[in-house]
């Protein structure tokens, strides 16, 4: 055997092998209702301008359940083209007919399932119930510094962080998230399906709020609650803030 082949067997033998994880990933769905054009473009523009942090370099979803047009491999590079000059990030679809699907295949963006939204309740309440206890056997995790924007921080069970969360940073818990101090980042609470988890905080200020799936953004949520100390939890599929004394 010849020197070379011998060192590349002996490479191979020690390389250490493939391991795939998973992990939880956040993703924005963004409606594309009636053909991508300026009347689209401006919408999306505003919403940039309302959330500069929500979906930049976000990963993005694209539902096409209302969507005209964009059943050729042409147009929808034109509608990839003006997402990408402004920083977002497609990954996929959700929804759409056959040739919109075709088209968007073409380029590289599959077939999604995405998580489940629900309406938001808007009548303000005052209450002030004490945090739930962790669950037996459930680790929960500390953070005691600021979370910084692109920063995230993920929990086995409870999540509870003692400083303010900035915009661009998030939080994942597969139980309660308590946040003493502004939430302006995301928070998802029961990750793995848990719809007892609630969400805490002392200023609510996210840009995203979620519930073992279920989830609103920034636009979404009622001014009445803006930098209020609240917590999120669900009713009946629905989820919930109320305002906390």
């Amino acid at each position: 055997m010849r020197s070379s082949e011998a060192q590349v067997k002996a490479v191979c033998r020690e390389a250490p092998p493939l391991k795939v994880r998973g992990r939880f990933l956040t993703a924005v769905v963004v409606p594309v209702v009636g053909p991508a054009d300026g009347t689209f473009v401006g919408d999306l523009d505003r919403m940039l301008e309302q959330s500069p942090h929500f979906l930049v370099n976000a990963p993005l979803v694209l539902d096409l359940e209302r969507a005209d047009g964009l059943a050729t491999k042409g147009a929808f590079a034109a509608l990839l083209s003006m997402l990408r000059d402004r920083r977002l990030t497609p990954i996929g679809i959700e929804g759409g007919q056959g040739d919109q699907q075709a088209a968007a295949a073409a380029h590289g963006l599959p077939q999604l399932s995405a998580g489940r939204e629900t309406p938001l309740e808007r009548r303000p309440r005052a209450v002030a119930p004490p945090p739930p206890a962790p669950a037996q056997g459930q680790a929960g995790r500390l953070i005691t510094e600021p979370v910084r924007s692109g920063q995230r921080v993920m929990a086995d069970g409870d999540l509870v962080v003692m400083a303010p969360v900035s915009s661009g940073a998030e939080l994942i818990a597969e139980g309660h998230i308590h946040v003493h101090g502004a939430l302006r980042g995301r928070a998802l609470a029961g990750v793995s399906g848990d719809t007892s988890a609630r969400i805490f905080c002392q200023s609510l200020e996210a840009e995203l709020i979620a519930i073992a799936g279920l989830y609103k953004t920034s636009d979404d949520l009622d001014p009445a609650y803006a930098k209020r100390r609240v917590q999120v939890r669900l009713e009946d599929e629905t989820l919930r803030i109320d305002a906390l004394k």
